[in-house]
C-alpha cells in the first residue's frame, strides 16, 4: 500500500458550521483529529517508500509501518466520508422516490427498518463506525460495525452513508450514554445528495 509517487494527500475543507445537535467546538476538534490522520498517513508513506528503495521490505519495523498505515489511511478516508455526508440544514429521512430511500426499500422493505438497523449498529458497544455499503453485484445495502478504521470493512463494497461513533465525534455535546442522542442529530445533518450520489449502477 506505500505510495512510491511521492504524491502526498491533502487535507480537505468541510463548511459544517452550525450543524443541528452537533456543536462547532466538537467539529473544530474532530477536523484536527481528521488532519493528524492525513499527516500520518503522509509521514508513513515517505518511511515505507524509503524502507522499500533501501531494500527493507519484509522486515519487522517495515511490517508493522504497514499494519500502521492501515488504520491511519483508513481513519482519513472513513472521516472524509462522514463529514462529506453532513450538511446544514440536512434532512432526517431522504424524499420519497429517492435513489437512497428507493435502495433502502428495495434492501429491508422500507426505510424506517433500514433507519433502526443502521441507528442500532450506531449504539452497539466500543468505539467505532456504523456504515451502509452497497454490495455493487446486486445493488443492495447492508449496515456493519467498522472497528479501528481498517477492521471490519467489506472487500468491494462501497461505503453509502458512514457515521463516526468514536467518543471525540460527540463527547463535547452528550454523555456517553447519550450516544442515541448524537445518532439522531447526526441523521438531522445528512446529506442525502451526498449518499445518494456514491451509489452505483449494479454489474451486468
Amino acid at each position: 500500500m506505500a505510495n512510491l509517487s511521492g504524491a502526498a494527500y491533502t487535507a480537505k475543507d468541510f463548511n459544517l458550521s452550525d450543524l443541528t445537535g452537533i456543536s462547532n467546538e466538537t467539529l473544530e476538534i474532530h477536523f484536527a483529529l481528521y488532519k493528524g490522520y492525513v499527516t500520518n498517513t503522509n509521514l508513513l508513506n515517505e518511511k515505507l517508500s524509503e524502507m522499500i528503495k533501501g531494500g527493507q521490505a519484509g522486515t519487522p519495523a517495515y511490517a508493522e509501518l504497514t499494519r500502521r498505515l492501515g488504520f491511519e489511511y483508513n481513519g482519513m478516508v472513513l472521516h472524509e466520508y462522514y463529514f462529506g455526508n453532513m450538511k446544514k440544514d440536512g434532512g432526517g429521512e431522504p424524499d420519497a422516490g429517492s435513489a437512497f430511500k428507493s435502495a433502502a426499500e428495495t434492501s429491508f422493505g422500507d426505510f424506517d427498518t433500514w433507519k433502526k438497523d443502521f441507528a442500532s449498529i450506531g449504539t452497539l458497544r466500543g468505539v467505532g463506525w456504523a456504515v451502509c455499503y452497497q454490495d455493487p453485484n446486486t445493488g443492495r445495502l447492508s449496515n456493519h460495525w467498522i472497528t479501528l478504521h481498517e477492521e471490519g470493512n467489506i472487500a468491494g463494497f462501497n461505503p453509502i452513508l458512514v457515521l463516526d461513533v468514536w467518543e471525540h465525534a460527540f463527547f463535547r455535546d452528550y454523555k456517553p450514554a447519550e450516544r442515541p442522542k448524537y445518532i439522531e442529530a447526526f441523521f438531522n445533518n445528512i446529506d442525502w445528495e451526498a449518499a445518494a450520489g456514491r451509489l452505483v449502477v449494479p454489474k451486468a
